[in-house]
Protein backbone atom coordinates (compact mmCIF):
# COMPACT_ATOMS: atom_id res chain seq x y z
CA UNK A 1 0.00 0.00 0.00
CA UNK A 2 2.77 2.68 1.18
CA UNK A 3 4.64 1.77 -2.45
CA UNK A 4 1.77 2.57 -4.32
CA UNK A 5 0.97 5.77 -2.58
CA UNK A 6 4.32 6.70 -3.02
CA UNK A 7 3.91 6.32 -6.85
CA UNK A 8 0.90 8.27 -6.80
CA UNK A 9 2.86 11.10 -5.42
CA UNK A 10 5.56 10.44 -7.57
CA UNK A 11 3.08 10.45 -10.45
CA UNK A 12 2.38 14.50 -9.97
CA UNK A 13 6.53 15.11 -10.36
CA UNK A 14 6.35 15.57 -14.18
CA UNK A 15 3.51 17.92 -14.10
CA UNK A 16 5.58 20.33 -11.39
CA UNK A 17 8.94 19.93 -13.01
CA UNK A 18 10.73 18.12 -9.66
CA UNK A 19 12.39 15.88 -8.66
CA UNK A 20 11.17 15.50 -5.28
CA UNK A 21 8.69 16.73 -3.02
CA UNK A 22 8.85 17.09 0.95
CA UNK A 23 6.08 15.57 3.36
CA UNK A 24 6.77 16.68 6.84
CA UNK A 25 4.80 15.72 10.34
CA UNK A 26 2.99 18.94 11.20
CA UNK A 27 0.37 20.53 9.61
CA UNK A 28 -0.45 24.57 8.71
CA UNK A 29 -0.80 25.16 12.34
CA UNK A 30 2.39 23.39 12.98
CA UNK A 31 0.67 21.38 15.71
CA UNK A 32 2.31 18.56 16.98
CA UNK A 33 -0.21 15.97 16.70
CA UNK A 34 -2.57 16.29 14.19
CA UNK A 35 -5.68 14.88 12.65
CA UNK A 36 -4.76 15.15 9.63
CA UNK A 37 -0.67 12.96 9.13
CA UNK A 38 0.83 13.25 6.11
CA UNK A 39 3.82 11.77 7.27
CA UNK A 40 2.11 8.25 8.22
CA UNK A 41 -0.21 8.36 5.33
CA UNK A 42 2.76 8.19 3.15
CA UNK A 43 4.98 6.95 4.98
CA UNK A 44 3.35 4.16 7.70
CA UNK A 45 5.45 6.44 10.28
CA UNK A 46 3.80 6.89 13.61
CA UNK A 47 6.34 9.48 15.81
CA UNK A 48 5.41 12.87 16.66
CA UNK A 49 8.26 14.35 15.10
CA UNK A 50 9.91 13.56 11.51
CA UNK A 51 10.07 14.27 7.83
CA UNK A 52 9.84 12.17 4.92
CA UNK A 53 11.27 13.48 1.44
CA UNK A 54 9.86 11.48 -1.85
CA UNK A 55 12.40 11.49 -4.64
CA UNK A 56 12.20 9.90 -8.35
CA UNK A 57 13.93 6.85 -7.11
CA UNK A 58 14.58 6.59 -3.57
CA UNK A 59 13.23 7.74 0.02
CA UNK A 60 14.33 9.78 2.93
CA UNK A 61 13.02 9.69 6.26
CA UNK A 62 14.57 11.79 8.62
CA UNK A 63 13.83 11.12 12.81
CA UNK A 64 15.65 11.83 16.02
CA UNK A 65 16.83 9.91 18.08
CA UNK A 66 13.73 9.09 19.65
CA UNK A 67 12.31 6.95 16.81
CA UNK A 68 15.24 5.28 15.49
CA UNK A 69 14.63 2.36 16.34
CA UNK A 70 9.99 2.38 15.69
CA UNK A 71 10.75 4.40 12.42
CA UNK A 72 13.08 1.04 10.73
CA UNK A 73 10.19 -1.04 12.06
CA UNK A 74 7.70 1.13 10.66
CA UNK A 75 9.18 2.35 7.20
CA UNK A 76 12.23 0.83 6.86
CA UNK A 77 10.86 -1.56 3.99
CA UNK A 78 10.55 1.93 1.68
CA UNK A 79 12.64 4.76 3.55
CA UNK A 80 16.18 4.84 4.21
CA UNK A 81 16.02 6.29 7.94
CA UNK A 82 18.54 9.21 8.67
CA UNK A 83 19.30 11.08 11.67
CA UNK A 84 17.42 13.87 11.82
CA UNK A 85 20.23 16.54 12.17
CA UNK A 86 21.49 15.63 9.07
CA UNK A 87 17.98 17.41 7.45
CA UNK A 88 20.21 20.35 8.37
CA UNK A 89 21.19 21.91 4.39
CA UNK A 90 21.22 18.12 3.81
CA UNK A 91 24.18 17.18 1.48
CA UNK A 92 22.62 13.30 0.97
CA UNK A 93 21.41 14.99 -2.12
CA UNK A 94 21.99 17.86 -4.29
CA UNK A 95 21.04 20.18 -7.01
CA UNK A 96 17.75 18.84 -6.95
CA UNK A 97 14.34 20.56 -7.58
CA UNK A 98 12.08 20.13 -4.34
CA UNK A 99 8.88 20.68 -4.04
CA UNK A 100 6.52 22.10 -0.89
CA UNK A 101 3.40 22.79 0.18
CA UNK A 102 4.37 26.53 1.64
CA UNK A 103 1.37 26.16 4.40
CA UNK A 104 3.65 23.60 6.20
CA UNK A 105 7.38 25.04 6.43
CA UNK A 106 8.56 28.58 8.27
CA UNK A 107 11.37 30.33 5.48
CA UNK A 108 13.31 29.55 8.83
CA UNK A 109 13.17 25.79 8.14
CA UNK A 110 13.58 25.93 4.02
CA UNK A 111 16.52 28.16 4.79
CA UNK A 112 18.39 25.58 7.23
CA UNK A 113 17.34 22.47 6.03
CA UNK A 114 16.85 22.50 1.90
CA UNK A 115 17.76 25.62 -0.22
CA UNK A 116 21.61 25.73 0.39
CA UNK A 117 22.51 22.45 -2.03
CA UNK A 118 18.67 22.24 -3.61
CA UNK A 119 16.46 24.15 -5.29
CA UNK A 120 13.26 25.04 -3.91
CA UNK A 121 9.73 24.95 -5.85
CA UNK A 122 6.42 26.46 -3.98
CA UNK A 123 3.55 24.26 -5.21
CA UNK A 124 -0.07 25.96 -3.89
CA UNK A 125 -1.43 22.73 -3.66
CA UNK A 126 -0.88 19.69 -1.60
CA UNK A 127 0.07 17.00 -3.58
CA UNK A 128 -0.28 14.23 -0.49
CA UNK A 129 -3.42 15.52 0.16
CA UNK A 130 -4.67 15.00 -3.55
CA UNK A 131 -3.77 11.24 -3.67
CA UNK A 132 -4.97 10.54 -0.14
CA UNK A 133 -8.39 10.42 1.33
CA UNK A 134 -7.43 12.04 4.57
CA UNK A 135 -10.80 13.53 5.73
CA UNK A 136 -10.92 17.05 7.73
CA UNK A 137 -12.46 16.58 11.19
CA UNK A 138 -16.03 18.01 11.93
CA UNK A 139 -15.11 21.78 12.99
CA UNK A 140 -16.68 22.12 16.19
CA UNK A 141 -16.98 25.59 17.82
CA UNK A 142 -14.42 27.04 20.46
CA UNK A 143 -15.01 27.19 23.96
CA UNK A 144 -14.23 29.44 27.13
CA UNK A 145 -12.29 28.35 30.27
CA UNK A 146 -13.39 31.30 32.70
CA UNK A 147 -10.95 32.98 35.01
CA UNK A 148 -11.39 31.07 38.38
CA UNK A 149 -9.40 28.13 36.11
CA UNK A 150 -7.08 30.03 34.17
CA UNK A 151 -6.15 32.28 37.19
CA UNK A 152 -6.20 35.77 35.05
CA UNK A 153 -8.77 37.10 32.42
CA UNK A 154 -7.67 37.11 28.65
CA UNK A 155 -8.02 40.91 29.60
CA UNK A 156 -5.25 40.99 31.42
CA UNK A 157 -3.59 38.28 29.35
CA UNK A 158 -4.18 40.84 26.20
CA UNK A 159 -2.92 44.21 28.10
CA UNK A 160 -0.10 41.76 29.09
CA UNK A 161 1.22 41.12 25.41
CA UNK A 162 0.22 44.90 24.04
CA UNK A 163 2.59 46.31 26.84
CA UNK A 164 5.33 44.40 25.27
CA UNK A 165 4.54 45.21 21.97
CA UNK A 166 4.45 48.87 22.94
CA UNK A 167 8.09 48.49 25.09
CA UNK A 168 9.70 47.14 21.88
CA UNK A 169 8.30 49.00 19.26
CA UNK A 170 6.36 46.34 17.52
CA UNK A 171 2.88 47.64 16.11
CA UNK A 172 1.14 43.97 15.86
CA UNK A 173 1.55 40.69 17.21
CA UNK A 174 0.62 37.60 14.49
CA UNK A 175 -0.14 34.68 16.52
CA UNK A 176 0.09 31.49 14.00
CA UNK A 177 0.27 28.45 17.56
CA UNK A 178 -3.10 27.52 18.51
CA UNK A 179 -1.92 26.96 21.74
CA UNK A 180 -0.52 30.35 22.35
CA UNK A 181 -4.48 32.16 20.98
CA UNK A 182 -5.41 29.66 23.56
CA UNK A 183 -3.49 30.91 26.42
CA UNK A 184 -4.40 34.87 25.29
CA UNK A 185 -7.97 34.22 24.66
CA UNK A 186 -8.50 31.60 27.66
CA UNK A 187 -10.26 29.19 24.74
CA UNK A 188 -10.28 25.79 23.96
CA UNK A 189 -11.06 23.35 20.77
CA UNK A 190 -11.11 20.06 19.56
CA UNK A 191 -8.73 20.57 16.73
CA UNK A 192 -6.12 17.93 18.11
CA UNK A 193 -6.54 14.51 18.80
CA UNK A 194 -4.55 14.67 22.16
CA UNK A 195 -5.06 18.34 23.31
CA UNK A 196 -7.69 21.03 23.20
CA UNK A 197 -6.27 23.18 21.07
CA UNK A 198 -8.23 25.96 18.92
CA UNK A 199 -6.63 25.75 15.53
CA UNK A 200 -7.11 29.39 14.13
CA UNK A 201 -4.64 32.71 14.13
CA UNK A 202 -4.89 36.13 15.45
CA UNK A 203 -3.27 39.10 15.19
CA UNK A 204 -3.01 41.59 18.50
CA UNK A 205 -2.38 44.83 17.82
CA UNK A 206 -0.42 47.48 20.37
CA UNK A 207 -3.61 49.10 21.50
CA UNK A 208 -5.33 45.85 22.44
CA UNK A 209 -7.43 45.11 19.62
CA UNK A 210 -7.85 41.63 18.69
CA UNK A 211 -8.78 40.23 15.56
CA UNK A 212 -9.24 35.77 15.34
CA UNK A 213 -8.49 34.49 12.05
CA UNK A 214 -10.71 31.80 11.63
CA UNK A 215 -14.14 29.50 9.91
CA UNK A 216 -17.09 31.28 11.64
CA UNK A 217 -18.64 28.28 12.42
CA UNK A 218 -15.79 27.63 15.17
CA UNK A 219 -16.97 31.03 17.17
CA UNK A 220 -20.22 30.47 17.60
CA UNK A 221 -20.17 29.81 21.51
CA UNK A 222 -17.44 32.64 22.09
CA UNK A 223 -19.96 35.20 20.01
CA UNK A 224 -23.02 33.66 21.89
CA UNK A 225 -20.91 34.63 25.55
CA UNK A 226 -19.95 38.62 23.91
CA UNK A 227 -16.16 37.00 24.35
CA UNK A 228 -15.26 38.40 20.92
CA UNK A 229 -17.53 40.60 18.40
CA UNK A 230 -18.31 39.89 14.84
CA UNK A 231 -16.26 42.15 13.67
CA UNK A 232 -13.33 40.64 15.24
CA UNK A 233 -13.60 37.08 13.15
CA UNK A 234 -12.05 37.32 9.87
CA UNK A 235 -12.41 34.49 7.10
CA UNK A 236 -9.16 32.56 6.47
CA UNK A 237 -10.43 32.92 2.53
CA UNK A 238 -10.18 36.63 3.04
CA UNK A 239 -7.29 36.94 4.95
CA UNK A 240 -5.24 39.15 2.42
CA UNK A 241 -7.92 41.43 2.34
CA UNK A 242 -8.12 42.11 5.77
CA UNK A 243 -3.90 42.34 5.79
CA UNK A 244 -4.74 45.52 3.18
CA UNK A 245 -6.84 47.54 5.36
CA UNK A 246 -5.18 47.19 8.24
CA UNK A 247 -2.33 50.31 8.66
CA UNK A 248 1.28 49.93 7.67
CA UNK A 249 3.51 49.47 10.84
CA UNK A 250 5.77 46.72 11.83
CA UNK A 251 4.67 42.98 12.32
CA UNK A 252 5.94 40.26 14.89
CA UNK A 253 6.18 36.52 13.40
CA UNK A 254 6.66 33.68 15.61
CA UNK A 255 9.70 32.21 13.31
CA UNK A 256 8.92 28.66 14.34
CA UNK A 257 5.13 28.45 13.23
CA UNK A 258 4.86 31.35 10.88
CA UNK A 259 4.61 29.66 7.28
CA UNK A 260 5.99 30.87 4.35
CA UNK A 261 2.19 31.22 2.93
CA UNK A 262 1.09 33.52 5.45
CA UNK A 263 4.64 35.16 5.93
CA UNK A 264 4.80 35.99 1.84
CA UNK A 265 1.37 37.57 2.48
CA UNK A 266 2.11 39.97 5.09
CA UNK A 267 5.09 41.17 3.84
CA UNK A 268 3.16 43.01 1.00
CA UNK A 269 2.56 45.35 3.54
CA UNK A 270 4.00 45.13 7.12
CA UNK A 271 8.00 45.75 8.03
CA UNK A 272 8.24 42.13 9.24
CA UNK A 273 10.28 40.80 12.65
CA UNK A 274 10.90 37.05 13.13
CA UNK A 275 11.64 35.88 16.59
CA UNK A 276 9.99 33.68 18.78
CA UNK A 277 6.13 34.36 19.75
CA UNK A 278 6.95 36.19 23.72
CA UNK A 279 3.38 34.05 24.76
CA UNK A 280 5.72 31.11 24.60
CA UNK A 281 7.73 32.10 27.79
CA UNK A 282 4.68 33.92 29.40
CA UNK A 283 2.39 30.89 29.23
CA UNK A 284 4.85 28.59 30.58
CA UNK A 285 5.19 30.55 33.79
CA UNK A 286 1.58 28.99 35.31
CA UNK A 287 -0.11 31.07 38.56
CA UNK A 288 -1.15 29.62 41.01
CA UNK A 289 -4.93 28.64 40.23
CA UNK A 290 -2.96 26.67 37.28
CA UNK A 291 -0.84 25.01 39.70
CA UNK A 292 -3.56 24.16 41.76
CA UNK A 293 -5.25 22.57 39.30
CA UNK A 294 -2.79 20.50 37.81
CA UNK A 295 -2.02 19.39 41.19
CA UNK A 296 -5.68 18.13 41.64
CA UNK A 297 -5.58 16.68 38.19
CA UNK A 298 -2.58 14.50 38.92
CA UNK A 299 -4.13 13.44 42.36
CA UNK A 300 -7.65 11.67 40.19
CA UNK A 301 -4.86 10.64 37.83
CA UNK A 302 -2.47 8.91 40.29
CA UNK A 303 -5.10 7.00 41.41
CA UNK A 304 -5.96 5.47 38.33
CA UNK A 305 -2.31 4.78 37.98
CA UNK A 306 -1.80 3.47 41.01
CA UNK A 307 -4.88 1.35 40.70
CA UNK A 308 -3.71 -0.03 37.31
CA UNK A 309 -0.04 -1.13 39.01
CA UNK A 310 -1.88 -3.38 41.41
CA UNK A 311 -3.93 -4.62 39.21
CA UNK A 312 -1.46 -5.72 36.59
CA UNK A 313 0.83 -6.74 39.14
CA UNK A 314 -1.28 -8.65 40.98
CA UNK A 315 -2.96 -10.95 37.88
CA UNK A 316 -2.62 -14.61 38.43
CA UNK A 317 -1.82 -14.86 34.98
CA UNK A 318 -0.79 -12.26 32.86
CA UNK A 319 -2.59 -13.80 29.48
CA UNK A 320 -2.66 -10.05 28.35
CA UNK A 321 -1.46 -8.14 25.55
CA UNK A 322 0.25 -4.60 25.85
CA UNK A 323 -2.76 -3.81 23.91
CA UNK A 324 -4.55 -4.87 26.20
CA UNK A 325 -2.89 -3.48 29.30
CA UNK A 326 -3.10 -0.01 27.72
CA UNK A 327 -6.75 -0.20 27.35
CA UNK A 328 -7.29 -1.27 31.06
CA UNK A 329 -5.61 1.88 32.19
CA UNK A 330 -7.41 3.98 29.52
CA UNK A 331 -10.69 2.21 30.95
CA UNK A 332 -9.70 3.17 34.65
CA UNK A 333 -9.11 6.96 33.93
CA UNK A 334 -13.12 6.96 32.38
CA UNK A 335 -14.09 6.26 35.59
CA UNK A 336 -13.39 9.48 36.69
CA UNK A 337 -15.52 12.29 35.67
CA UNK A 338 -12.33 14.58 35.45
CA UNK A 339 -11.14 12.53 32.99
CA UNK A 340 -11.57 14.04 29.25
CA UNK A 341 -9.07 11.74 26.97
CA UNK A 342 -5.79 10.78 26.84
CA UNK A 343 -2.40 13.91 26.75
CA UNK A 344 -0.87 11.61 23.61
CA UNK A 345 -0.83 7.80 22.51
CA UNK A 346 -0.31 5.47 25.17
CA UNK A 347 3.39 3.56 24.99
CA UNK A 348 3.37 0.30 26.32
CA UNK A 349 6.27 -1.40 25.79
CA UNK A 350 7.23 -5.23 26.96
CA UNK A 351 10.61 -6.62 26.61
CA UNK A 352 12.39 -5.76 23.61
CA UNK A 353 9.28 -2.92 22.81
CA UNK A 354 10.02 -1.15 25.97
CA UNK A 355 13.28 -0.31 23.84
CA UNK A 356 11.75 1.45 21.18
CA UNK A 357 11.49 5.07 23.07
CA UNK A 358 7.89 6.00 21.61
CA UNK A 359 6.86 2.43 20.71
CA UNK A 360 2.94 2.35 20.26
CA UNK A 361 0.67 -1.08 20.34
CA UNK A 362 -1.95 -1.40 18.13
CA UNK A 363 -4.13 -4.00 17.18
CA UNK A 364 -2.62 -5.36 14.72
CA UNK A 365 1.13 -5.21 16.25
CA UNK A 366 1.28 -6.04 20.12
CA UNK A 367 2.93 -9.03 22.04
CA UNK A 368 1.71 -11.00 24.85
CA UNK A 369 3.02 -9.46 28.41
CA UNK A 370 5.96 -12.28 30.03
CA UNK A 371 6.63 -12.23 33.36
CA UNK A 372 10.50 -12.50 33.44
CA UNK A 373 10.20 -9.38 30.91
CA UNK A 374 9.82 -5.71 31.95
CA UNK A 375 6.70 -3.76 30.72
CA UNK A 376 7.65 -0.01 30.16
CA UNK A 377 4.17 2.22 30.40
CA UNK A 378 4.13 5.54 29.62
CA UNK A 379 0.85 7.36 29.48
CA UNK A 380 -1.14 10.63 30.40
CA UNK A 381 -4.36 12.24 30.56
CA UNK A 382 -6.39 15.60 29.93
CA UNK A 383 -8.51 16.49 33.09
CA UNK A 384 -10.64 19.05 34.17
CA UNK A 385 -8.69 21.30 34.41
CA UNK A 386 -5.06 20.03 33.95
CA UNK A 387 -2.80 17.63 31.65
CA UNK A 388 -0.62 14.43 32.42
CA UNK A 389 2.42 12.75 31.42
CA UNK A 390 3.92 9.59 33.50
CA UNK A 391 5.94 6.59 32.90
CA UNK A 392 6.20 3.80 34.89
CA UNK A 393 8.75 0.60 34.55
CA UNK A 394 7.49 -2.57 36.09
CA UNK A 395 8.44 -5.63 37.06
CA UNK A 396 6.69 -8.74 37.19
CA UNK A 397 9.15 -11.07 38.98
CA UNK A 398 12.74 -10.73 40.26
CA UNK A 399 14.84 -9.11 37.52
CA UNK A 400 18.59 -10.12 37.02
CA UNK A 401 21.16 -7.72 38.34
CA UNK A 402 21.91 -6.08 35.87
CA UNK A 403 18.78 -4.69 34.87
CA UNK A 404 18.14 -3.52 38.88
CA UNK A 405 21.42 -1.81 38.33
CA UNK A 406 20.85 0.17 35.38
CA UNK A 407 17.29 0.65 36.81
CA UNK A 408 18.82 2.51 40.22
CA UNK A 409 20.89 4.30 38.07
CA UNK A 410 17.57 5.68 35.97
CA UNK A 411 16.29 6.24 39.24
CA UNK A 412 19.39 8.03 40.96
CA UNK A 413 19.25 10.17 37.97
CA UNK A 414 15.54 11.16 38.08
CA UNK A 415 16.32 11.93 41.79
CA UNK A 416 18.88 14.16 41.38
CA UNK A 417 16.90 16.51 39.09
CA UNK A 418 14.08 15.83 41.61
CA UNK A 419 16.42 17.81 44.07
CA UNK A 420 18.58 20.11 42.12
CA UNK A 421 19.05 23.69 43.54
CA UNK A 422 17.50 25.65 40.95
CA UNK A 423 19.49 28.61 42.48
CA UNK A 424 22.27 27.31 41.69
CA UNK A 425 21.25 25.33 38.31
CA UNK A 426 19.24 27.80 36.44
CA UNK A 427 18.94 25.92 33.09
CA UNK A 428 18.05 22.58 31.63
CA UNK A 429 21.20 21.79 30.15
CA UNK A 430 23.12 22.10 33.66
CA UNK A 431 20.58 19.94 35.02
CA UNK A 432 20.17 17.06 31.91
CA UNK A 433 24.16 16.69 33.03
CA UNK A 434 23.40 15.47 36.66
CA UNK A 435 20.49 13.22 34.88
CA UNK A 436 22.64 11.11 33.50
CA UNK A 437 25.72 11.29 35.60
CA UNK A 438 24.97 7.66 36.82
CA UNK A 439 24.47 5.81 33.84
CA UNK A 440 27.55 7.58 32.19
CA UNK A 441 29.76 6.18 35.30
CA UNK A 442 28.60 2.88 33.46
CA UNK A 443 29.52 4.27 30.00
CA UNK A 444 25.77 4.04 29.19
CA UNK A 445 23.23 6.90 27.91
CA UNK A 446 19.91 7.39 26.40
CA UNK A 447 19.61 9.23 23.21
CA UNK A 448 16.24 11.78 24.40
CA UNK A 449 16.21 14.65 26.68
CA UNK A 450 15.42 14.60 30.26
CA UNK A 451 12.39 16.60 30.55
CA UNK A 452 10.33 19.18 28.44
CA UNK A 453 8.01 21.25 29.32
CA UNK A 454 4.14 20.98 30.17
CA UNK A 455 1.04 22.90 29.39
CA UNK A 456 -1.56 23.96 31.53
CA UNK A 457 -4.93 22.01 29.84
CA UNK A 458 -2.95 22.05 26.54
CA UNK A 459 0.19 20.25 24.77
CA UNK A 460 1.66 17.57 26.84
CA UNK A 461 5.18 19.08 25.11
CA UNK A 462 5.19 23.01 26.07
CA UNK A 463 8.39 25.22 25.17
CA UNK A 464 10.51 26.97 25.53
CA UNK A 465 11.82 25.59 28.50
CA UNK A 466 13.32 21.82 28.72
CA UNK A 467 15.85 19.46 30.76
CA UNK A 468 18.09 18.53 27.83
CA UNK A 469 21.62 18.67 26.61
CA UNK A 470 21.61 22.22 24.73
CA UNK A 471 18.70 24.47 26.47
CA UNK A 472 19.76 27.00 28.25
CA UNK A 473 15.98 28.65 28.88
CA UNK A 474 16.10 29.84 32.73
CA UNK A 475 14.14 27.68 34.80
CA UNK A 476 11.47 30.23 36.68
CA UNK A 477 9.01 29.86 39.14
CA UNK A 478 5.75 28.31 38.09
CA UNK A 479 7.11 26.12 35.03
CA UNK A 480 6.22 22.63 34.57
CA UNK A 481 8.88 19.87 33.13
CA UNK A 482 8.77 16.52 33.05
CA UNK A 483 12.06 14.35 34.78
CA UNK A 484 12.77 11.24 32.47
CA UNK A 485 15.80 9.89 32.17
CA UNK A 486 16.15 6.34 30.62
CA UNK A 487 17.86 3.42 29.11
CA UNK A 488 16.73 1.49 26.26
CA UNK A 489 19.14 -2.09 25.40
CA UNK A 490 17.98 -2.73 21.73
CA UNK A 491 16.03 -6.06 21.20
CA UNK A 492 16.47 -6.46 24.95
CA UNK A 493 14.32 -4.31 27.31
CA UNK A 494 13.64 0.04 28.26
CA UNK A 495 13.94 1.78 31.08
CA UNK A 496 12.12 4.96 32.13
CA UNK A 497 10.62 7.21 35.12
CA UNK A 498 8.74 9.89 34.59
CA UNK A 499 7.13 12.17 36.90
CA UNK A 500 5.78 16.30 35.96
CA UNK A 501 7.28 18.12 38.49
CA UNK A 502 6.54 22.01 39.26
CA UNK A 503 8.84 24.73 40.28
CA UNK A 504 8.42 26.34 43.58
CA UNK A 505 9.70 28.00 46.44
CA UNK A 506 11.07 25.83 48.86
CA UNK A 507 12.49 27.30 51.89
CA UNK A 508 15.01 29.92 50.67
CA UNK A 509 15.79 27.93 47.54
CA UNK A 510 13.79 27.60 44.32
CA UNK A 511 13.22 23.92 43.85
CA UNK A 512 10.99 21.18 42.16
CA UNK A 513 7.97 19.91 43.36
CA UNK A 514 6.38 16.54 42.35
CA UNK A 515 2.95 16.94 40.95
CA UNK A 516 2.84 12.79 39.77
CA UNK A 517 1.82 10.54 42.17
CA UNK A 518 2.51 7.12 41.77
CA UNK A 519 4.49 4.49 43.15
CA UNK A 520 8.08 3.87 41.63
CA UNK A 521 8.69 0.10 41.09
CA UNK A 522 10.49 -0.88 44.36
CA UNK A 523 11.42 -4.43 43.32
CA UNK A 524 13.53 -3.30 40.56
CA UNK A 525 15.87 -0.86 42.97
CA UNK A 526 19.24 -2.69 44.16
CA UNK A 527 19.42 -0.44 47.02
CA UNK A 528 22.61 -0.90 47.91
CA UNK A 529 23.37 1.63 44.89
CA UNK A 530 21.19 4.34 46.79
CA UNK A 531 22.81 6.62 49.21
CA UNK A 532 20.78 7.42 52.44
CA UNK A 533 19.70 11.23 51.07
CA UNK A 534 18.20 9.17 48.25
CA UNK A 535 16.44 6.60 50.19
CA UNK A 536 15.10 9.42 52.57
CA UNK A 537 13.65 11.46 49.33
CA UNK A 538 12.28 7.82 47.99
CA UNK A 539 10.37 7.28 51.54
CA UNK A 540 9.32 10.69 51.13
CA UNK A 541 7.89 10.85 48.11
CA UNK A 542 6.42 7.10 48.24
CA UNK A 543 4.65 8.59 51.97
CA UNK A 544 3.21 11.97 49.93
CA UNK A 545 1.58 9.33 47.25
CA UNK A 546 0.03 7.35 50.06
CA UNK A 547 -1.13 10.17 51.88
CA UNK A 548 -3.02 11.89 48.71
CA UNK A 549 -4.03 8.78 46.94
CA UNK A 550 -4.67 6.63 49.40
CA UNK A 551 -8.29 7.85 50.52
CA UNK A 552 -9.38 6.86 46.73
CA UNK A 553 -8.33 3.38 47.36
CA UNK A 554 -10.15 -0.20 48.19
CA UNK A 555 -8.05 -1.48 51.16
CA UNK A 556 -6.19 -4.18 49.10
CA UNK A 557 -5.09 -1.14 47.16
CA UNK A 558 -4.16 0.86 50.06
CA UNK A 559 -2.08 -2.38 52.27
CA UNK A 560 -0.15 -2.79 49.52
CA UNK A 561 0.88 0.64 48.40
CA UNK A 562 1.26 1.56 51.90
CA UNK A 563 4.20 -1.29 51.49
CA UNK A 564 6.47 0.92 49.25
CA UNK A 565 6.97 3.47 52.49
Amino acid sequence: MIKKRIDKLRSKFIKYGIDGYVVPKNDEFFSEHSNKDRLKFISNFTGSAGCAIILKDRNYLFVDGRYTIQSKIESGKHFKILDYFKIINTSVFKNLNLGIDPTLFTSKQIENFFSKNNKITIIKENLVDKISKIQNIKKSSFYSIDKTIAGESHHKKISRVSSFLKRNKYDYLFITAPENIAWLLNIRGYDSPTSPIPNSNLLLTKEKHVFLIVEKKKTKKLLNEKKLKLNQIVDPNYILEFFVKLKKGSILLDEKTCSVYLEQLIKKKFKVIKKEDPIYILKSIKNNIEIKNMINAHIVDGVALTKFIYWIKNLKKLNITEVDAQNKLEKIRRMSPKYLFPSFNTIAGSGKNGAIVHYRATKNNTKLLKRNEIFLCDSGGQYKFGTTDVTRTICFENQNKNIKNIFTNVLKGHIAVAQTDLNKKKTGKLIDKDARKFLKKQHLDYSHGTGHGVGFFLNVHEGPQAISKSNSVKIQKGMILSNEPGYYKKDKFGIRIENLVYVKKIGRKLGFENLTLAPIEKELINFNLLTKREKNYLFNYHLKVYSKISPFLNRNEKKWLASFI
